[in-house]
């Protein structure tokens, strides 16, 4: 049976990772208010720690709201630079690190 013709592979799908990290870190805190008020009853029946668990996911989602925004602006950054070496470089027209350029 003769194999089909690979395709090349489509490009990454951009996401707002910073807009569902900030989501997901809502939603641990607001879980956390929600199981304050009944710690007690919780405790009682052997799940005082949900309320801290749930801190915690908002505390160590506050620091993955750093990373992506850290991830976010250095890729703006990375795309930036690449456009304006585009620029400088006539256009688009050649390559500055390509074969042409490293047989000097």
């Amino acid at each position: 049976m003769p194999k089909t013709p690979l395709h090349p592979s489509p490009p990454p799908l951009e996401a707002n990772d910073v807009a569902i990290v900030g989501g997901g870190t809502v939603l641990w805190f607001v879980a956390f208010l929600a199981l304050l008020p009944f710690q007690g009853t919780l405790s009682d029946h052997g799940h005082g720690s949900w309320p801290w668990i749930c801190l915690s996911g908002g505390l160590l989602g506050l620091i993955g709201l750093w990373y992506c925004r850290a991830r976010r602006d250095a890729i703006a950054r990375s795309r930036a630079a690449e456009a304006a070496l585009r620029e400088t470089d006539g256009g688009g027209t050649g390559d500055a690190t390509g074969p042409a350029a490293q047989s000097d």
